[in-house]
């Protein structure tokens, strides 16, 4: 897995916890904390499909 799909996926992760904390506290903040885990596991995904895209490319012209 890419690094930087890694990081996304950390940040997502950290984003979820600080709003499910957030939320338990009893403060709206907690949205701003699940927008940022949207936007930190949409590029955790591209970051995976972009590195699986292109070992493939790779693979076909070496093959």
């Amino acid at each position: 897995m890419p690094r930087l799909a890694l990081m996304a996926l950390a940040v997502c992760a950290l984003a979820v916890a600080a709003a499910v904390v957030s939320f338990v506290e009893g403060s709206f903040v907690g949205i701003v904390w699940v927008l940022l885990a949207g936007i930190s596991s949409n590029m955790a995904w591209f970051y995976v499909r972009k590195a699986k895209l292109e070992r493939a490319q790779q693979a076909e012209v070496a093959g």
